[in-house]
């Protein structure tokens, strides 16, 4: 990976005669597409929701969820493309200056596109199921087999991971490496996807694991904080209209854009095995749909109230703003074990 440019410092005055040294290239990489990618979205918001909603682009709610959550019928999707917009155009900001930006972007784009089509077919086709199953793993399959094309050839990662707790970095053989590669990277997207469920819920766990990411990219000079930080802007900016009561849902096109963010920057940085520390949210919504499922075709019985688990909480009492919070926090104290596990 190529590593970040040399760091221009400029001294300026201060009311006590000495001088101030200003880190420019922290500035250009870290604060400005933050601010750049929360401008966009925060702009764009109030003039794509409207939009969406004159072309009805509407939430399709099911009758057997939550009874609380029928009153968000309607209520406009494919909010996605907010994100992926912001992310988007401040990212090409810095693809020049930082290169391995690029497979970020690339991924974060592929997941996103499918789960725009799948959006589509949904909301406008009035398909409810969108995209048949076999058309979506198709389509999956394909942007982790180019993203794995580009670690191979294109990158100096050399099959290597970084062991939690370890701090030691190993290097896999390149077959099992591969099969890894997959697994994790489909998993996670996956994840990201039965996590949008509930109001800012898959915003929030995820502007904590881009935070993550970008504190680690910054301290490791690894060439790819813009985008760790092009993506917390755009999340800063889309939670302001995402929190509950939401006014506008990320759909399937938001959700599998940032399974494919935080799956691809993961790699990037060596560092697919914390995907479970940091991300255990998605893991633990796709393991309890997993064990649902199972569960009910081998003894006819359901472990959970309903599946994806933050449906259960929700079914057990808990209000949807408690169900977010908790998981955020658990997110953010995962995210402070990740750290020290480095």
């Amino acid at each position: 990976m190529n590593q970040t440019s040399n760091e221009e410092n400029i001294s300026f005055p201060v009311s006590d005669g000495s001088s101030k040294e200003y880190n420019m290239n922290l500035d250009f990489q870290i604060i400005l597409p933050i601010l750049i990618a929360f401008g966009i979205s925060v702009i764009l918001c109030p003039i794509v929701i409207p939009f969406l909603k004159r072309l009805k682009f509407g939430q399709f709610v099911r009758d057997d969820g939550p009874e609380s959550h029928l009153k968000k019928s309607g209520t406009p999707t494919m909010g996605g493309l907010i994100i992926l917009l912001s992310f988007t155009i401040t990212t090409l900001f810095y693809v020049k200056d930082y290169p391995d930006v690029l497979p970020i972007l690339f991924v974060t784009l592929g997941f996103g596109l499918i789960g725009f089509l799948d959006d589509y077919i949904k909301v406008v086709m009035k398909r409810s199921l969108g995209l048949r199953a076999w058309q979506k793993m198709l389509g999956q399959i394909l942007v982790t087999g180019i993203f794995a094309y580009y670690i191979e050839n294109y990158t100096e990662i050399h099959n290597q991971i970084l062991i939690p707790f370890l701090g030691k970095t190993y290097e896999l053989n390149k077959w099992l490496y591969l099969v890894l590669l997959f697994f994790i990277v489909l998993g996670t997207v996956n994840g990201a996807n039965f996590t949008d469920g509930l109001d800012g819920l898959a915003s929030s766990v995820t502007l904590l694991i881009a935070t993550f990411f970008a504190v680690v990219a910054i301290g490791t000079a690894s060439g790819i904080s813009p985008v760790t930080c092009a993506a917390m802007g755009s999340l800063l900016g889309f939670l302001v209209y995402n929190v509950y009561p939401a006014k506008v849902f990320m759909g399937d096109t938001g959700s599998l854009a940032l399974g494919g963010f935080v799956a691809s920057t993961a790699y990037m940085l060596k560092m697919p095995i914390f995907i479970v520390i940091v991300a255990f949210i998605y893991f633990i919504e796709v393991l309890s749909v997993i064990i649902q499922v199972v569960s009910f075709k081998l003894t006819g019985k359901r472990v959970f109230k309903m599946a994806p688990i933050h449906h259960h909480f929700e079914l057990s009492g808990w209000p949807e703003t408690k169900v977010v919070a908790i998981f955020a926090i658990i997110t953010a104290v995962l995210c402070v074990v990740g750290l020290l596990a480095i």
